[in-house]
C-alpha cells in the first residue's frame, strides 16, 4: 500500500506488517502540523521508521500516511480535508482481509484528528495520543500570520488557496477537541504528554483526560518536549499500550 485515495487526491503512504500472520490489528499513525519554512516536504518520514518498527516489535499491521499538502500527496491543507484523510486511510485498513480492527495513534496535531476521528466512528477500537492540542483556537487568533505561516510550510501549494480564507481559518478554530473527546465511546485512550512542552502547554493532556471517560491512560513523560516522536519514552510507552490491548 503505497498510496491511498482522499477525494480524488493521491496520498503517499507506507504500510507495514509482521510476516507470516493471517490477521493481526491494525494501527493508523497519523502525523502532525509541519514546523518552519518548507517543513512539508519532510513531514511524516521518520513515521515510516515507526510503522516498520510497531510491525516487527509489536506484531501489528501498521499504516501511516503524509497528509494532503505535505509530502508526496496532492492538494492543500485544510482542517476538513486532513480529516477526510484520516477517514480514507481509516477506510483502506479495515478493508484489509488480514487487518482485524483498526487503532489510531497521532502525534501533535495528528492526535487531535484522532480524538475527533474516534468520537465519529465506532470502528476505531482505541487511540493514543501524544503532545496534542485541545483547542486549535490559539492556531488562528492571528488568522493572517497563520495563513502566511501555512503557506511558508508549503502545505499549499496551489496559487489562489484557500479561494476564502476567513472560512478556511474559521473551521480550523471551530474544531473542538474537548466536544470530541467528551463523546468517545468508552474505549482505551492513551494520552501522553510531556512536562517540558513548549508549544502545547500540558494542561492541555488533562483537559482532554477530564472531558474523557476513566478509560484514558494519562502519561506525563518528564522533561519530555512537544516533538514526543523522537523521545524514546513515548515510543517505549505506545509500543507497552500496543502490546496492552490484545
Amino acid at each position: 500500500m503505497e498510496e491511498i485515495i482522499s477525494d480524488g487526491l493521491k496520498l503517499g503512504a507506507h504500510f507495514a506488517r509482521p510476516p507470516g500472520v493471517a490477521r493481526v490489528p491494525g494501527l493508523l499513525l497519523l502525523a502532525g502540523f509541519p514546523r518552519g519554512p518548507g517543513g512539508a516536504a519532510n513531514v511524516g518520514n521518520t513515521y515510516r521508521s515507526l510503522v516498520d518498527r510497531i510491525a516487527r516489535d509489536a506484531g501489528w499491521a501498521a499504516l501511516t500516511f503524509t497528509f494532503r499538502g505535505t509530502g508526496t500527496s496532492e492538494g492543500d491543507f485544510s482542517i476538513e480535508g486532513w480529516l477526510a484523510d484520516v477517514r480514507a486511510a481509516l477506510n483502506a485498513l479495515l478493508a484489509r482481509n488480514d487487518v482485524s480492527g483498526v487503532w489510531l495513534a497521532g502525534f501533535r496535531l495528528g492526535g487531535t484528528l484522532a480524538v475527533v476521528s474516534a468520537a465519529d466512528d465506532d470502528r476505531v477500537r482505541g487511540i493514543a495520543t501524544f503532545a496534542s492540542p485541545a483547542t486549535l483556537k490559539t492556531w488562528v487568533r492571528e488568522p493572517a500570520w497563520f495563513l502566511q505561516y501555512a503557506h511558508d510550510t508549503g502545505v499549499l501549494p496551489t496559487e489562489g488557496y484557500p479561494p476564502d480564507p476567513q472560512a478556511w481559518t474559521h473551521a480550523i478554530s471551530a474544531l473542538d477537541p474537548l466536544a470530541a473527546a467528551a463523546r468517545i465511546p468508552p474505549r482505551p485512550w492513551l494520552l501522553v504528554h510531556g512536562s517540558a512542552d513548549d508549544v502545547v502547554p500540558v494542561s492541555n493532556a488533562r483537559e482532554l483526560a477530564a472531558a474523557a471517560d476513566e478509560q484514558v491512560e494519562l502519561r506525563i513523560v518528564q522533561n519530555g518536549p512537544h516533538r514526543l516522536r523522537h523521545d524514546p519514552r513515548a515510543i517505549a510507552l505506545l509500543l507497552g499500550w500496543l502490546d496492552r490491548q490484545y
